[in-house]
């Protein structure tokens, strides 16, 4: 289902933005210099590592640049009265 988008910081932008997919790849760093030493897949997560649990798709306005939730521009235009 397409939802009608408004962005809250300059709260004209209905029409221009960007949809960012994000995956998520767990992965285990070097503390000295930051290098990956392992990555996992979600069912190699070790009880310390937890699961993502953020949003699958981000909007950034086309107008400002606010990188928000989708959630976060969707209320917003319903929120709204179309002018």
């Amino acid at each position: 289902m397409t939802e009608a988008y408004l962005c809250p910081k300059c709260k004209t932008n209905r029409t221009r933005f960007h949809q960012i997919s994000q995956d998520a790849i767990p992965v285990k760093l070097d503390p000295r210099n930051g290098e990956i030493i392992e990555t996992y897949n979600e069912q190699q997560l070790t009880p310390i590592h937890m699961h993502y649990n953020g949003p699958t798709i981000r909007i950034q306005c086309g107008a400002c640049g606010l990188n928000e939730a989708e959630d976060t521009f969707i209320a917003f235009a319903k929120n709204s009265p179309l002018s």
